[in-house]
This record gives C-alpha cells, structure tokens and sequence, in this order.
C-alpha cells in the first residue's frame, strides 16, 4: 500500500518510512504564518508559555486584513504583531509598502517550496499546495505553540484524487475548475481530506490557475491541496526558491477515498450564488442578476495573470455606470508590474477604482462594503450570508474574466460577450 503526496511529505518530516490515514503525528513545521487579526491571538498564546520563537526565519507576518489600518481597532491589532515582530527580530514581517496579500505574497518571495510544511492561522493557507507543499490553516493557539516549539500535531488525512484530463477552453480558468469541482462535491464534500490533483490536465494549467484552485481547497472542506512538481513549477521556483527541496509524487498505489474526474475541456465560465461556493451555475444560466459591484482580487485571484485578465476585459470599454468595479493587486510587485505593463491606466480609463494591496472588502473589512439588497460579483473565495458587508448582500464568486466582463454589462456576464 503506497502513499499520496501530502502522506509523504508527513512522512519525511517525522522520519517514518510510511505513515497512513487517521495516523496522530507531532511534526516539525517549514514556515509559520500570522496576519493582522490572526496573529495578535497567537502571540498572546505565545507569550504565556515564555519562551523565545524556536526560529526567526521561519515566522512570516504579514498585516493584510485591515492593511493600511481602517481604524483604531484595527491600528492596534497591527501595532502589536509590528512590536512583536521588532521585539524577536523577524526576519519575514511585510510592512505597509512592502507587503500584500499573504498568499500571493509568500510564493513570490521565495518562502515555500516542493516537499514543505506550512501552517499559517489563515484557513487559505492552503494555497501553497501548488507548489507540491502540505499547508494548511490552523487555530491561533496552535500557531503560538508552533511559534515557539517548531513543531505542530497532525491527523494524516484520507485522500481525494481529482484526475485532470483535456484543456481549458478560452476565458475558462482554474476559478471556473474549483467552482465546478465544488459544485460537484459539495462544501463538506473533502471534509478533513486532502485534494490532490493529478492527471495530463495538470500541465494545462498556469501556476496561477493552481494557486486558486488550492486556496480554495477549504471550500469544499478540504484539510489541504496539492499538486505535483512538473516544468512550470520549477520555472516559477527559478530565481526565488535558492534553498534545496525535495518534490513528492504520489505512490502509484496510493489510497484515495474517492476518484473525481474532470475533463477540462468541457468546462464553462460558472459564478457561484450566494450563500455557498457550491452554490455553482453556468453564467450563460445568469443573466438575469443585475450587479452594484465588482471586485477583483484577494489571495484567490490577484495575482498579475488574474489582473491582465481583467485589463484585456475593461481595454477600451467602460464600466457600467450601475456598476463600482474596484481592483486589487495582491502585492506591491504585481501592483508595479500592472503600472508597468499599462493595467492602471486601462482600469482607470474604464472607469474602476485600483487599490493597494489589501484583503479588504472580500471579509467584509473595507474597501468596497455592500449596503442591504446589493449585488457584487467577487473573484475571492467565500460567499457567505453577509460575507462582503450586510447580511442582505449577496456575493457571487466567478474568475476575473467572468467579474470583468459582469462590470461592463452591469449583469453576470461571460468575457466572450464582450470580447467575441
């Protein structure tokens, strides 16, 4: 009986030949993660126990939520993961001008790679899984203990292989995937599983089309994502991973609780009603839902590819005058590259409003809150009662194609309305 790849990377940091599902482990840990709200709560749990952080380069805080602080409240949060971060002498803190939104933000800095363990009190830390790590969200006193002793407990998690085959059509992109898959599993549907995707269609896919589709691995109940190694992985490592790692493939007899298969070619552009990600329809079936708001962005799709999707969408169109299409470049270098590259000036041309780095309006903090009986069409990951703002709001997740083209119709609209 052989291993999956989450099972494997378990199995290398506590030094077993073999570790199998409902197996109780206590594992040293790669990288601890803590943002603005999360962080305060651990590094009260951390002090208590009065030690020193077991490794200075291997906490990264990041103050993302609330970042540039909304408020007093929020100021304060912020104030004491900054002095904490002074105090060990952190070497991963991301001030307010260096910073962004933890999940893009980490990859990109060269602090995950193949074979890791990362935790990180934020349930999408998840996310990292595209590059073949194990990384998963856990609760604060976990974190404040993991900060001081470098090791954290894990339940091997039971496994789901989700067999990629085909191609992604044209404006169809990994949101559209994770949406689907979602839609066909439910919201409980990898409860405490890990979803681990194989198949020919994998090298179909972009590294960022795989970031999204792991960061939302916790939707469907999912304890983590993961993808293998192949060439565009290492291409993305090229230049900012210097460290060795070690890549994980799964056995190929390997144990899964399920085998979900999708064919990547038959897929649509799909929105997600409200109050559920599973909640998944074509958007060709959702023309009929007029919008207030647009908002694209977050750990999910803010990354430069998911900006230039929207940039292709708005060039040389307008934002609906019904609609607020706001944009959110998930760190200061994708914010750079976007300027550079002549995204700014179409979204303002079009009518948008572009934001510095910022979670922001996807937890319902600021930056784009919905007043009672508005309609946003959002690219982040969770579209619960009240999730964006009042509870009578309504959020409809979809991909930047779908967003973008949804702020010019000022309906739920596919990119291929608009761009033919």
């Amino acid at each position: 009986m052989g291993m999956t790849m989450t099972q494997k990377i378990l199995a290398m940091h506590v030094g077993r030949e073999f570790v199998e599902a409902g197996d109780l482990l206590v594992s040293q840990v790669d990288l601890i993660l803590a943002n603005d709200i999360t962080g305060p709560p651990a590094i009260n749990e951390f002090e208590k126990i009065g030690r020193p952080v077991f490794n200075k380069d291997k906490i990264a805080l990041v103050p993302d939520h609330f970042s540039p602080c909304k408020d007093i409240k929020s100021a304060t949060l912020c104030k004491q993961m900054r002095d904490f971060a002074r105090k060990h002498n952190i070497s991963n803190y991301f001030e307010v001008g260096r910073m962004g939104i933890e999940h893009a933000l980490l990859p990109d800095k060269g602090l995950v790679a193949p074979g890791e363990i990362v935790i990180g009190a934020d349930s999408h830390t998840c996310t990292y899984g595209a590059l073949n790590a194990l990384s998963t969200g856990m609760g604060q006193t976990d974190i404040g203990c993991a900060m001081a002793s470098g090791t954290t407990w894990f339940k091997v998690p039971a496994a789901i292989k989700v067999e990629l085959t085909g191609k992604l059509p044209k404006y169809v992109k990994g949101k559209d995937l994770i949406l689907t898959l979602i839609g066909m599993i439910g919201v409980d549907g990898a409860r405490y599983q890990s979803l681990e995707f194989t198949g020919p269609g994998v090298a179909e896919l972009d590294m960022s089309d795989r970031f999204t589709i792991c960061n939302m691995a916790i939707e469907a109940g999912g304890k983590n994502g993961i993808f293998p190694v192949d060439a565009k992985t290492e291409a993305f490592l090229k230049g900012r991973v210097t460290r060795p790692w070690t890549a994980v493939e799964a056995d190929p007899d390997a144990v899964y609780e399920r085998v979900v298969k999708i064919d990547l070619s038959k897929l649509v552009p799909v929105t997600s009603y409200p109050h559920l990600p599973e909640n998944t329809h074509p958007v060709s079936e959702s023309h009929h839902i007029k919008i207030d708001q647009v908002v694209v962005g977050s750990c999910t799709n803010g990354r430069l590819e998911d900006i230039a999707q929207a940039a292709e969408v708005l060039k040389d169109h307008k934002v609906n005058e019904n609609v607020r299409c706001i944009i959110i470049p998930a760190t200061q270098e994708i914010y750079q590259e976007a300027i550079r590259l002549g995204y700014v000036d179409i979204f303002i041309n079009a009518g948008a409003a572009v934001s510095t780095p910022t979670c922001g309006p996807c937890l319902g903090g600021y930056m784009g809150i919905l007043a009672a009986g508005e309609r946003c069409v959002s690219t982040t990951n969770r579209n619960f009662r009240g999730r964006m703002g009042h509870v009578d709001s309504e959020v409809y997740l979809a991909s930047p194609y779908t967003a973008a083209a949804s702020a010019v119709k000022g309906y739920i609209a596919s990119a291929e309305e608009v761009l033919g």
